[in-house]
């Protein structure tokens, strides 16, 4: 029999935050490093790293986002954007740069107007890359509905199916429709047809487990499920256990190392496996991890994320 999964880091209601701060950047070493130049304001090596990474779509969003968070991005575009007006890349990068700075001015109409504006005419410069599109259902997943969020992800779907970042923000906005603990929400539906849909070795094969996991943040947060895995009940039911076998068979045997995103996935199974008191299975997924954890689904029920993660890694690695 399984042993109970551990308490997951202070509650936030309870405790705080650590302060821990998660890179987006993950293992992408060249990107650190690019990123290290663009933040003196050293622009011309992401110039170079955008034009290398080219229509690789998962890769750019990635690395573009990191670029982004960087505090001083939008004002570095503008001056990329001096020196070479018309720049789809300079144009997306501020763009970008633009809707991450909404998302901290949540209550700004005119933040969210502005973003809107400079991810249509990113996407007007490019109309092939689905990065501007991407940016939009960012900016629609904290200041829009979800109907338009849904329709930014059909605009991505078109240009790139298999988008990775695209599929799980609908998973997370899907996850959000009603409450109610219901086995047959629809958001489940959208993980297995996407799952479906995309090629065998494709990491979506891993979006049912994030969609059970998005549930589970939905059903706490509403009150609907305790914050303790265990008691919930939400990590030993027949759902549970179908989707976590289906992920980590995929990841034994299909694991996508080449993927700017792996990281993501691995952290969503070995959350899941943590939560379903499997802490042997989650040992192969922490080593893997490294340092390179993400605060996604960590966060979840309201716990402390790295407080979370290293209670994760001192039960399934026995170190700290």
């Amino acid at each position: 029999m399984s042993p109970p999964p551990p308490p997951l880091g202070r509650s936030r209601r309870r405790g705080g935050r650590s302060g821990h701060a998660f890179d987006p950047a993950l293992d992408d070493g060249e990107l650190v490093d690019v990123r290290a130049q663009f933040a003196q304001g050293r622009w011309a090596r992401a110039r170079s790293l955008l034009v290398a990474t080219g229509t690789d779509w998962d890769r750019r969003a990635h690395r573009l986002l990191a670029l982004a968070a960087v505090p001083s991005a939008a004002a570095w575009a503008r001056e990329w954007l001096l020196a070479e007006p018309g720049s789809a890349d300079a144009t997306t990068l501020l763009a970008c740069a633009t809707v991450l700075r909404a998302q901290v001015a949540r209550a700004s109409s005119g933040e969210s107007d502005l973003a809107r504006d400079a991810c249509r005419a990113a996407a007007a410069l490019d109309p092939a890359d689905p990065t501007p599109w991407l940016g939009l259902m960012v900016l629609e997943r904290t200041h829009g509905t979800q109907d338009t969020v849904a329709r930014h992800f059909e605009e991505i779907r078109a240009r790139h199916p298999e988008h990775h970042h695209a599929h799980h923000l609908m998973t997370a906005g899907l996850a959000e429709a009603h409450a109610g603990n219901d086995p047959l929400h629809e958001v489940y539906d959208f993980a297995a047809w996407a799952a479906e849909q995309a090629p065998a070795d494709s990491p979506l094969a891993v979006l049912p487990v994030v969609a059970h996991a998005e549930r589970y943040r939905v059903l706490v947060a509403a009150g609907a499920a305790p914050d303790d895995p265990a008691a919930s009940g939400h990590w030993s039911g027949r759902r549970a256990r179908q989707v976590m076998k289906a992920a980590f068979d995929w990841w034994l045997e299909w694991e996508r190392e080449d993927h700017p995103r792996h990281h993501t996935d691995l952290n969503f199974l070995a959350h899941a496996k943590i939560c379903e008191g499997r802490p042997a299975e989650a040992a192969a997924l922490l080593h893997r991890i490294g340092p390179h954890a993400t605060e996604a689904p960590w966060s979840y029920a309201g716990h402390d994320p790295y407080a979370a993660f290293l209670s994760a890694r001192a039960l399934a690695l026995g170190a700290p």
